[in-house]
């Protein structure tokens, strides 16, 4: 077993753990493995060893990778943006990425429509909330959410799965869990407005195991599977 593919069953193990310490099924948290900055040689080990969901931050970098695997018959993995997306790179996504988690204003949102080719499955999109209210991050007001949810699920060529967030970093347990946790009362009344909605990514190294107990289904981890990040030979996209 490379390194790889041990790092990986170890966070799956932990997803496990967590699950089952608040009484849910591991196989509700998908586990998203967030690939950027990795070179595809390494989402070939995560690929070998199971693992389809990869999730990526810079568009062209993305972009390039789903092109690679294409080329090589891996048609069946399931490509994530979940970066901040600017207007001019949103057609690159609409027309080569499964989902995008990073919708927080409608003009991206009806870009991501208009440019979703018509012989592709809608895009799978989920809108992002600013929770901890953090200048430097993207995302909307909790709300403003209502507003936004009704203008997305009338887009046809987007469906709404639901909500992300990155929490500001944060050391405790519980103060965890509480911000998780007002992010699973908006998911869950998210819910009960649209039937596609089932996705609330929340979670990655650090505070996995309280956004699980809150009700997260999609956690985001890269360090612990991949490594440190390099990116003194990345180019600005």
């Amino acid at each position: 077993m490379n390194d790889i593919a041990h790092n990986l069953a170890q966070v799956q193990r932990k997803i496990s753990d967590s699950a089952e310490r608040c009484g849910r099924s591991p196989e509700e948290v998908t586990l998203l493995a967030v690939s950027k900055t990795k070179p595809a040689s390494a989402i070939e080990q995560a690929v070998a060893a199971g693992q389809r969901a990869f999730g990526e931050n810079y568009v062209q970098e993305g972009v390039e990778k789903i092109l690679h695997f294409n080329a090589c018959g891996a048609n069946n993995l399931i490509w994530h943006f979940i970066g901040p997306l600017q207007s001019n790179k949103s057609r690159l996504v609409a027309e080569h990425f499964d989902w995008c988690h990073t919708v927080d204003r409608l003009r991206i949102a009806t870009r991501l429509n208009d440019q979703r080719p018509a012989e592709m499955a809608p895009l799978n999109v989920l809108i992002q909330v600013n929770i901890s209210d953090e200048q430097s991050k993207s995302g909307i007001a909790l709300e403003e959410l209502d507003a936004l949810a009704a203008q997305v699920a009338q887009l046809p060529r987007l469906t709404l799965r639901g909500l992300m967030a990155i929490p500001a970093p944060e050391s405790d347990w519980q103060r965890q869990f509480a911000v998780a946790s007002q992010m699973a009362v908006a998911f869950t009344r998210l819910k009960e407005r649209y039937s596609t909605v089932d996705t609330l990514s929340l979670g990655m190294t650090d505070d996995m195991d309280a956004a699980i107990a809150a009700g997260s289904t999609m956690v985001r981890i890269g360090t612990a599977i991949f490594g440190a990040r390099d990116y003194s030979s990345r180019q600005p996209q």
